[in-house]
């Protein structure tokens, strides 16, 4: 009670000086609020008699007197006064009220003015808030102007994101000794940059934070350094099993090798294709801009490279097949060449693996590939595998359907013809040898039926069903008029063929 009295003793003498200046009224103030917080708090009319006597010095436009009434209002919740800073245009009064009482309420009109006013992280909420790109820069750029760490590291992301690299590279240099994100990414750019020393440096920086894709790429050099296409060494291929298909993974980056090396460990786990007689080799990591990708390769809506420079690998090597990571695009194979991206899962390579083998999608192709594939003539060309169609009557699906009973048979299960939805966009009518959704219809759904698994390895001993990374490469060369170098390719098609056939003993189940 004592306490009381003499708090309000204090804030008579207080009340006293509203008639004086309001730099005098404010100093009071600061004298004895430290001494009766608890009181303060405890007491809502003390406090409301407190933030009336700064009321006067703050709408004179005593800048101390605002933020020391932003500062009690925030703490204490109060909508009423924050309200009336903000009738003066307080803009930090105008973003603790626009935080106070939730975006769903708030008025835009808050955030602008906190924005206005030099806040930066109603500038930050400002830019990420509108979809227009000049207008998010220019606010980002504000906020990161008054050295505001997030709206820093949110600029540098917004130039990564449009390419801008040489305009995220100062902001990222500024952030990346505070933040482990911005670290890992300055790393990356070094690296891109040739850098690599000193990419290190940041790389081990974010690790040591706790930055768990920066911990991977430190694990990842250790195993994998990038070299020239052309100094690719030979390797030896297994021989405790019969690889007809001998697959190099290709990463183009530091940041596919990631992803590479990923499916390569997944590969080595799947129990399910460990009887198939396929070989992959770990990854080969080649350096920057080796290979020319594009998402749209060629005009094509898909994902392709430039492969004439593999060709000494897959020499060296004896390829079959190859799978090309790179950063962007559609996944797809084309004559013994997978191409997948970055953010292409597992469950994406086991099925274009299968197309490899001649397999088809399940799922409706577009009207283009449907006028490609969906005739009786060619589905038979294509040696397909689990699709047999409705044609004419010099079509003879029954050979396709007797391989199915005499896979069902090595297999150990039954025999159920269902639709496919392959070729709906021609109008012609498909089946396949499950009732179930396969890993070729929703490849996230991972179900390989065992029927699949023998028609599988039964394409894999059959020679005409194989198209090699060679016959890609004789494409490419002969396309781009080096015919002596399409001769010869083409010639290793034709002896890898013969190959084949020798190695290509009758299947038993």
């Amino acid at each position: 009670m004592r306490g009381l009295l003499l708090a309000v003793l204090a804030l008579l003498l207080v009340a006293g000086d509203s008639g004086r200046y309001p730099s005098q009224l404010v100093y009071n103030v600061v004298q004895v609020y430290p001494a009766n917080k608890e009181i303060a708090s405890a007491n809502s009319t003390y406090l409301q008699s407190l933030y009336s006597s700064l009321w006067y010095a703050a709408k004179s436009g005593n800048q101390k007197a605002q933020s020391m009434m932003v500062a009690w209002a925030t703490e204490h919740g109060s909508v009423y006064w924050l309200k009336k800073l903000v009738s003066l245009e307080n803009a930090e009064a105008a973003w603790a009220l626009y935080q106070l009482i939730g975006e769903a309420e708030s008025n835009a009109e808050l955030m602008a003015l906190a924005a206005i006013g030099n806040v930066p992280e109603a500038q930050l909420a400002f830019a990420m808030d509108t979809d227009n790109p000049n207008k998010r820069e220019k606010w980002l750029l504000r906020a990161a102007k008054l050295n505001y760490l997030p709206a820093q590291s949110a600029l540098a992301d917004w130039y990564l994101l449009q390419g801008k690299l040489e305009l995220a590279r100062p902001w990222l240099e500024k952030t990346a000794s505070l933040d482990m994100q911005s670290a890992f990414k300055y790393g990356r750019l070094l690296w891109d940059e040739n850098l690599r020393e000193e990419a290190l440096k940041y790389f081990q920086q974010a690790a040591d934070a706790g930055h768990t894709k920066a911990a991977e790429v430190i694990m990842l050099l250790s195993q994998y350094s990038p070299k020239a296409a052309n100094s690719v060494g030979e390797y030896t291929w297994p021989t405790d099993k019969t690889c007809l298909q001998r697959i190099q993974i290709f990463a183009t980056s530091l940041s596919t090798i990631s992803r590479a090396n990923a499916l390569y460990e997944q590969f080595e786990q799947d129990l399910r294709l460990q009887s198939l007689p396929l070989c992959i080799a770990p990854p080969i990591w080649l350096e920057n801009n080796q290979l020319d990708c594009h998402a749209q390769y060629q005009g094509n809506n898909r994902l392709g490279c430039n492969i004439k420079p593999l060709g000494p690998a897959v020499t060296k090597r004896t390829l079959t097949h190859a799978v090309v990571v790179a950063e962007q695009g559609k996944a797809n194979v084309q004559n013994g060449v997978m191409f997948l991206d970055m953010s292409d899962d597992y469950s994406v390579f086991v099925h274009e693996l299968a197309h490899f083998a001649g397999f088809i999608d399940e799922y409706p192709l577009p009207k283009s590939s449907a006028q490609r594939y969906c005739h009786p003539e060619k589905i038979a060309d294509f040696s397909v595998p689990n699709l047999v169609i409705e044609g004419a009557i010099t079509y003879h699906p029954m050979a396709t359907v007797n391989q199915w009973h005499e896979a069902v048979n090595a297999a150990h299960t039954t025999l159920t013809i269902a639709s496919a939805r392959t070729c709906d966009a021609s109008g012609i009518k498909a089946y396949k040898p499950s009732h179930r959704i396969t890993f070729m219809e929703h490849h996230d759904v991972g179900v390989i039926p065992p029927l699949y698994l023998t028609l599988w390895r039964q394409q894999l001993h059959n020679p005409d069903t194989q198209r090699p990374i060679s016959m890609n490469l004789f494409q490419a060369f002969h396309q781009s008029g080096r015919a002596e170098r399409a001769g010869y390719w083409l010639a290793e098609y034709e002896s890898r063929a013969s190959v084949l056939h020798e190695l290509s003993e009758p299947v038993s189940e």
